[in-house]
């Protein structure tokens, strides 16, 4: 069985492929040829798994089948998605690899420094990577192919975080049917608002799968900043902060039609990191003390640094890296620098796109220090964490302390790689923190300013492994590693 899920999933790829070969055919490129043969030997490659899974007994999946299943669906995807970079853009392999991963994990960065010299239909596919990524290649499959719906979720939630099965729908094909479809819906809203702006339709079409991925791709090289407009910023922003929300929070709100999202702590507690982030920066904006080199990125006036401060909070927060007019906040300096790397370690919701630790996590080990110190004056006091109004269970509260611990070690580790191959501190920080929270700019040689094009071969191989790490949330991968994983499954 476990052949015929990767033929699906391998299948699935070759339909987007297949839209990109027409937008290829559309505006009269030569590279149609590529997507073409790549689109049909991963359609045979895919027809070939589900024909040999089809002859297969069919098993129940356990746990660890999932986590598999989960981890190389999204090592094969980038494979096989390199293709194109490969043979159009003429990238080397741990080049090619490097910026398909970032595009499926939603990561955003890139080792591209001419953007706006490649063929469309190339843009267009880097653009829709991140968002088949940003909703699950999983969730994709069950969503497209009701016909193939496994009763099984475990490996549904191997890919999927933050989102409490048991109260959704009872089958994973009808909750993915309808998180698609409000996924769906405000791709088309963004692409919408987009096109009555300064954008055309392809652009339009292209940023609204990248700002709602949380990606932060662009058709340009120097992404949102290209259109100067305001409105454009704006528009962005919105639609940051709307797919940093947990999509379960909308799948409720859809079929219930109740308040849910605004009793919601971690939401609440979100938008109150944002604001209180947006005014600390524009203070910063004001009155810290700024490198003389960075006077003309500075903004102008009250409306454009709230604007700065909301774009760049919101951006980074949200890790979706999209650069505006006025984005370099390296170049600001480290007062500016070193909040945008706390920010960016915290990340957004719990099953929303974006990266981080994510709110609910650092909300739930906030709560179990302040239960702590009670207990340490008063040690007979029965406390437990609550979370929006209900106690959350010991398991809970422990696993998140060992996902923001193990996250602190995976910096750490990936700090000691970058600094072997050259790297300052500086950029080893940032690379290591926005790899991991899946952001895309990081600090040093590696900001909004720069790209990863000059960054060692191996430093893009392990770069690739943290942005899959972080999106699938550390365990999925981290699980393959431990013996008794492999013990499980004999």
């Amino acid at each position: 069985m476990k052949k015929s899920i990767f033929g699906i999933l391998i299948m699935m790829e070759s339909l987007f492929l297949g839209i990109s070969l027409l937008v290829a055919c559309v505006h009269g490129e030569e590279c149609w040829k590529v997507f073409f043969e790549t689109a049909s030997f991963t359609f045979a490659l895919g027809f070939l798994f589900k024909y040999l899974g089809d002859r297969e007994e069919s098993a129940r999946f356990t746990r660890s089948d999932s986590y598999l299943v989960v981890a190389l669906s999204w090592i094969i995807f980038s494979l096989i998605g390199m293709v194109p970079f490969l043979a159009i853009a003429k990238m080397d392999l741990s080049s090619a690899f490097f910026e398909t991963m970032s595009g499926f994990t939603t990561t955003g960065a890139t080792c591209i420094s001419d953007i706006d010299a490649l063929p469309r239909s190339l843009l267009f596919w880097r653009a829709i990577t991140q968002w088949i990524g940003g909703l699950g290649i999983v969730v994709f499959s069950f969503a497209l192919i009701p016909v193939y719906e496994f009763r099984n979720s475990n490996i549904y939630s191997a890919e999927v975080t933050g989102l409490s099965l048991d109260k959704l729908r009872p089958k994973i094909g009808a909750t993915a049917r309808r998180m698609l479809f409000i996924y769906m819906f405000l791709t088309f809203l963004c692409a919408f608002l987009y096109w009555i702006g300064p954008m055309d339709l392809y652009d339009a079409f292209c940023h609204s799968f990248t700002t709602i991925a949380t990606g932060g791709f662009s058709t340009h090289t120097k992404s949102i900043a290209f259109f100067h407009s305001s409105y454009i910023e704006y528009v962005a922003c919105i639609f940051m902060l709307a797919s940093s929300v947990n999509f379960s929070l909308y799948y409720y709100l859809s079929i219930k039609r109740s308040n849910t999202l605004f009793k919601n702590e971690e939401f609440r507690t979100f938008f109150a990191i944002i604001a209180i982030a947006v005014v600390g920066f524009i203070l910063l904006f004001y009155f810290a003390p700024v490198p003389e080199t960075a006077e003309g990125t500075l903004p102008v006036g009250f409306e454009e640094t709230f604007r700065s401060a909301l774009f760049h909070v919101s951006s980074v927060m949200t890790s979706t890296g999209f650069a505006a007019q006025k984005f370099d906040y390296v170049a600001w300096g480290a007062s500016f620098w070193m909040p945008t790397v706390v920010i960016m370690a915290i990340g957004a919701c719990a099953g929303s796109t974006a990266g981080g630790i994510k709110v609910i996590r650092v909300l739930i080990c906030a709560k179990s220090v302040l239960k702590e110190f009670v207990l340490q004056l008063h040690p007979r006091a029965v406390i437990g964490v609550r979370i929006s109004g209900r106690i959350v269970p010991d398991e809970r509260v422990r696993r998140a302390l060992a996902f923001v611990f193990l996250y602190i070690i995976l910096v750490v580790i990936a700090m000691l790689c970058y600094s072997l191959l050259g790297a300052d501190v500086d950029t080893a920080l940032g690379s290591s923190i926005s790899m991991l929270s899946n952001v895309g700019p990081a600090t040093g040689a590696t900001g909004p300013a720069s790209n990863f094009a000059n960054v060692p071969a191996a430093g893009k191989w392990l770069m690739s492994a943290y942005m899959l790490i972080g999106r699938l949330e550390i365990f999925t991968i981290l699980f393959l590693f431990m013996p008794s994983f492999w013990k499980e499954r004999k």
